[in-house]
């Protein structure tokens, strides 16, 4: 059996990002099960999104279980393998922030896929007339380019990650941002996608980009929360504690 381009790409991305948890695991093993768990409710995730939005139209055809066996949804995957990673902390009582390293490896394996998308030719953007930002398919039609654009916004947000991170800003968040810009980003460009339409001019995929970005900014918001109720208790902690040193002092004195 020969392995497309696209499927030794997604395998290195999987094993890229295999080896970068497996050596932040060596501090704490915890951190492989959770990997683990994300990547399989990605997998589930990216399967039952895919399928809402377009598998569904391919049962009874002569070429079902090729689709079915092929169709991912990368919204799908961010949906599923938050689930699972949450899930994974909860269960092992792990309370440590790790969306920070996820929005590295994330984007990093949506690149990968995405040239995988390019060499393959799916994924594509609707027939354009055609200008100097057209591609060209396999039958010579011109169209937006649907791939090209997300793999730049991939690699803007890397360089926006690793600016966040030499600036030490928005620590905890970082993966937050990721699912809101990418979701945003994907809702509007599905308008030039060639995908099935399911709600009038709207693809399933555009459910789950709002799926997405709800997800970021509830989960920014209660993270914000979170760290302003942990600085207001320190905060209460030093002034109790300043207090009754002051108390102490003030007893020693009088006697």
């Amino acid at each position: 059996m020969i392995v497309a381009p696209y499927g030794w790409l997604t395998l290195g991305g999987l094993l890229l990002s295999f080896v970068v948890w497996t050596r932040l695991a060596r501090n704490d093993p915890r951190l492989l099960t959770i990997y683990l768990a994300g990547l399989f409710g990605a997998l589930v995730g990216a399967k039952i999104v895919y399928f809402c939005a377009e598998g569904y139209l391919h049962l009874g055809a002569s070429d079902m279980w090729r689709h079915l066996a092929t169709g991912k949804s990368i919204l799908g995957g961010l949906l599923g393998g938050y689930a699972g990673v949450e899930a994974a902390k909860r269960f092992l009582g792990y309370r440590r922030v790790t969306g920070d390293r996820f929005a590295l490896i994330v984007p990093a394996g949506v690149l990968l896929g995405r040239i995988g998308c390019w060499t393959s030719g799916c994924c594509q953007g609707i027939e354009f007339s055609p200008a100097w930002f057209t591609v060209s398919d396999s039958s010579g039609h011109a169209r937006w380019p649907a791939v090209p654009v997300e793999m730049a916004f991939n690699l803007v947000f890397l360089a926006l990650v690793f600016a966040l991170k030499k600036t030490r800003r928005l620590e905890g968040q970082h993966f937050h941002l990721y699912l809101v810009s990418y979701g945003a980003m994907r809702f509007v460009h599905e308008f030039v996608r060639d995908e099935p339409r399911v709600l009038g001019p709207f693809s399933g995929y555009q459910v789950a980009a709002l799926a997405v970005v709800a997800l970021g900014l509830w989960r920014f918001r209660s993270r914000s929360q979170e760290r302003q109720h942990d600085s207001e208790s320190k905060s209460r902690l030093v002034t109790d504690a300043q207090l009754e040193l002051q108390a102490t002092r003030l007893g020693t004195n009088r006697d």
